[in-house]
């Protein structure tokens, strides 16, 4: 049974356009091929609530998607080796 769920993704606005875009492309990839994505969500850099890392801004991505319930530890084991996010939230919508 797929359950649906909802991440948000902060990519350090240290990387320039291109490699921001590649790493949206990379977890756009992701989703689509583990999991059934439904839609992702581009927001841009905006101003962070608080520093993270000694910045004040980052490149904000969300995406739905539906999934088995053992992806979202995947993905969030993903996120924390992967260079460039610097902070990330997985939450299971309620039905």
């Amino acid at each position: 049974m797929l359950n649906k769920y909802e991440t948000l993704f902060i990519i350090s606005p240290d990387l320039d356009e291109e490699a921001t875009a590649a790493m949206v492309e990379r977890f756009r990839n992701l989703l689509e091929t583990s999991a059934q994505l439904e839609n992702i969500d581009e927001w841009g850099k905006r101003k962070l609530a608080y520093k993270i890392k000694d910045k004040t801004e980052g490149y904000y991505v969300l995406a739905d998607f539906s999934a088995e319930s053992d992806f979202p530890r995947e993905l969030e084991r993903i996120f924390k080796i992967t260079d460039g996010i610097m902070k990330y939230l997985i939450v299971k919508k309620e039905k």
